[in-house]
């Protein structure tokens, strides 16, 4: 008998904050089982104190204090968490977090990621680059440790014109450059197969799926992240940017693909939507 997992994903902007504007009343309601933070921007005690004794919080905070940083909690421990990516010398720290939890009897990895936003022609995207680079090494390996895998977060990156409502005005912003587009089309290629690339390269295939866009359709959005500039969140102006990639099989096991749009402007308590799926493992 499968036992169903929910798993959710949101970039808080900053946890306490979140929670001053109602956080913690919609984690009350939605019967979460891993919750995945991005943009904890706050300690593990704070943490701890703001989601209460009944979770299991793993916390990876970034190297400069109050900024990035993710986080993992669950109702049950998890088994091993890693925070390792790329090189020695790259500093991944606040951005990559991964655990394994024991579900129905199979081990789930399951990995909270904040993704570079960064920025054309500087440092801060050559850096992007750098993290997408080891992204995609380690979920090559991920695959190989076990066949039920979910990639959730915030990515920073539009896959498809479908993913931004003004596609057209941001062919050369950082967040849907042809290069960084690239990277999704071989995270979702066929597995081991040539993929010809949104910036005329060819790559190959690692096979993982994007729940969102197989759960929506081909349809405009839906988005996760509204400027908080303007009226962007009354007109739907929006990007896609946080995603539930999962490996083939888990993929397979994925319903209830939503995500939790607030009702008005004024009831966000952050300028991204919390995304959630449940999985039957």
């Amino acid at each position: 008998m499968a036992t169903p997992l929910r798993i959710a994903s949101v970039n808080t902007n900053g946890v306490r904050a979140s929670y001053r504007k109602g956080m913690g009343d919609w984690l009350d309601a939605r019967g979460v089982d891993i919750l995945a933070l991005q943009e904890v921007r706050a300690s593990t005690e704070d943490l701890e104190g703001l989601l209460g004794p009944e979770w299991t919080i793993l916390h990876d905070a970034a190297t400069a204090k109050g900024r990035a940083g993710v986080a993992l909690a669950s109702r049950a421990e998890a088994h091993v968490h890693r925070v390792t990516l790329g090189a020695d010398d790259f500093d991944s720290a606040g951005r990559w977090l991964e655990a394994d939890y024991e579900v129905g009897g199979r081990i789930v990895t399951v990995v909270s990621t904040y993704v570079h936003s960064g920025e054309v022609d500087t440092p801060k995207q050559v850096e992007k680059y750098k993290f997408l680079d080891a992204m995609t090494e380690r979920m090559l390996e991920l695959t190989t440790h076990t066949d039920l895998a979910v990639i959730v977060g915030d990515l920073n990156v539009g896959h498809r014109e479908l993913d931004i409502k003004n596609w057209k005005g941001n062919r050369k912003s950082a967040g849907f450059l042809p290069q960084e587009r690239a990277y999704f089309d071989r995270f979702f290629g066929a597995r081991g197969e040539s993929v010809e690339c949104i910036d005329g390269s060819v790559g190959t295939g690692l096979g993982w799926i994007d729940i969102g866009r197989r759960a929506a359709g081909e349809v405009e959005g839906p988005y996760t992240w509204w400027s908080q500039r303007g009226r962007a969140f009354d007109t739907d102006t929006g990007w896609r940017l946080d995603y539930h990639l999962a490996t083939p099989e888990l993929a397979a096991s994925a319903t209830n693909y939503t995500v939790d749009r607030a009702a008005a402007h004024d009831l966000r308590w952050s300028d991204h939507a919390p995304v959630v799926v449940d999985y039957e493992v």
